[in-house]
């Protein structure tokens, strides 16, 4: 027997694994080839220089707008509530970071005593973290104190009303049908009612569930004071979240962190008058989720468009809007996400180099590692909470994906630029606590860089002047917010007053 029929069965036997594999396993184990290969050539031949000297770190001027959150008095808490109001909020962090804002402008509107909210279980990433594992309670209990009356759970009178009872039956305490976006006076007309009758009303389900216009100033403002002041993580992911700002800072000592204490106190002065880097957060927001709700198309072949049809079709029975257009169409409307190859891409056009320091937040890649191989050959200094983090840091927040996008949120809000792959709740959260702040945020042009990814002949110098020229006016100058749009994204001039 020759050496290759002797290798025969063995090559087999690490193969089967793989042949044995699903389809739609298969196609997020599959790389695709670089889909735009010519830019990518470019972009990795950029000039090496000194990226901290790129205008694009250069801090936002002041835009004559500050934070504008009047302070209540605490005489204006009647006395007496209405009664106990419960509200179960779903969907991801940022999400229920929204419920929990307008649950307490809710309770103020109606005059209830808010119970600290209840978080679904997230049926996506199956996390059961609650708002305790989450925000410091005790923080937000006490810089809400003269606003509304909360309590971390009902009395025993009470014991009854749960997410179980209210799913095992129609029950009289519970508001199924508040409208997206309903009014003040809907809440006045339907829930009040049932807090005067029973002492209790359960708001189920409980997301976008109050309008961003034609409210009262103050109860604009009490939403920003529970957004800006109120929400603030347990200390152990602020002790994390410092952690790894510190280390993307001053890179240096990261290596430093296992020596020994009598080392660390020796250099202690080099690392005090080391000049703090700069850096880039990146939420990179492909996941599978993403992928195949865009209905796009990625690269990946006939089996990664197999596998994600068949996504669709278990997750939102074939239910998709986007799944009626072809790919060129998604494209030109600027309904595609970005993938990393594409972001990185666009991070290169705006000036950032190989020294750039990025910092990756995302849950869960779609293709994993190997999809990201192309970002991080343009951006090799890129980290993320698993490169920065010992596993004993990690051990608190490992598979909670609420508390992994609280660590990421938190590092973004001290990032000196945070750009997101593709709008989203992430990014609009974000966006608006650093307009709050007055802190540069890169808003993607999603329909500039659809039609730009398309044209295939477009040359790496017309590619870096389109994006640099279509994103000037678009990393966080302030942008007054309009009719229908979230006083969370723009905060002002809800939330600012300008000076």
């Amino acid at each position: 027997m020759g050496i290759g029929e002797r290798a025969l069965p063995g090559l087999l036997l690490l193969l089967l694994p793989i042949l044995l594999l699903p389809s739609a396993v298969y196609s997020e184990l599959y790389v695709p080839k670089p889909r735009h290969l010519t830019l990518l050539k470019s972009a990795l031949a950029r000039e090496t220089s000194n990226g901290e000297h790129s205008d694009m770190w250069t801090p936002l001027s002041d835009q004559g707008w500050k934070p504008c959150i009047r302070s209540s008095n605490p005489s204006s808490i009647p006395e007496d509530s209405e009664g106990y109001l419960q509200v179960f909020l779903d969907g991801g962090l940022n999400q229920q970071r929204m419920g929990i804002c307008d649950a307490v402008a809710v309770a103020k509107i109606l005059n209830a005593t808010l119970v600290i909210p209840h978080f679904e279980v997230n049926p996506v990433w199956q996390d059961s973290s609650s708002f305790m594992d989450i925000f410091d309670v005790d923080h937000f209990i006490n810089v809400l104190k003269d606003d509304i009356s909360i309590v971390k759970e009902l009395p025993d009178d009470y014991f009854w009303s749960t997410r179980e009872y209210y799913a095992a039956a129609i029950r009289a305490t519970r508001i199924k049908a508040a409208p997206v976006h309903a009014s003040a006076n809907w809440y006045l007309d339907n829930v009040l009612p049932v807090l005067q009758s029973y002492g209790i009303a359960a708001i189920a389900p409980f997301s976008h569930r109050l309008t961003f216009d034609n409210l009262p100033s103050d109860i604009q403002q009490l939403r920003c004071k529970v957004n800006f002041e109120a929400l603030e993580f347990v200390p152990h992911i602020r002790a994390l979240g410092d952690s790894l700002v510190s280390r993307l800072r001053y890179p240096s000592t990261q290596a430093n962190d296992q020596l020994p204490p009598e080392y660390l106190r020796q250099t202690s002065d080099v690392i005090v008058k080391q000049k703090p880097s700069k850096f880039v957060v990146l939420h990179l927001r492909f996941d599978k989720d993403m992928a195949a709700h865009s209905a796009c198309d990625f690269g990946g072949g006939k089996a990664e468009k197999l596998a994600l049809a068949k996504y669709r079709q278990a997750i939102w029975q074939g239910r998709v809007l986007n799944s009626q257009f072809t790919d060129e169409e998604l494209r030109n409307q600027g309904r595609c996400p970005l993938t990393p190859e594409e972001i990185g891409l666009v991070l290169a056009a705006l000036g950032f180099d190989n020294t750039t320091r990025l910092y990756l937040a995302s849950h869960k890649v779609y293709g994993g590692e190997a999809r990201i191989s192309t970002l991080r050959d343009l951006f090799p200094l890129m980290e993320n909470k698993k490169s920065l983090a010992s596993p004993e840091e990690r051990v608190r927040i490992k598979k909670k994906a609420s508390l992994l996008a609280a660590v990421d949120y938190y590092v973004g809000l001290h990032s000196d630029i945070f750009i997101s792959a593709s709008p989203g709740n992430m990014h609009n959260a974000l966006l608006g606590h650093r307009t709050y702040k007055n802190m540069k945020t890169i808003r993607p042009s999603m329909t500039l860089l659809g039609q730009l990814f398309l044209n295939k002949n477009i040359t790496w110098g017309e590619f870096r002047q389109a994006v640099v020229e279509g994103h000037g006016s678009r990393q966080g100058q302030m942008r007054l917010r309009r009719a229908k749009q979230s006083i969370y994204t723009y905060p002002a001039p809800d939330c600012m007053c300008h000076v």
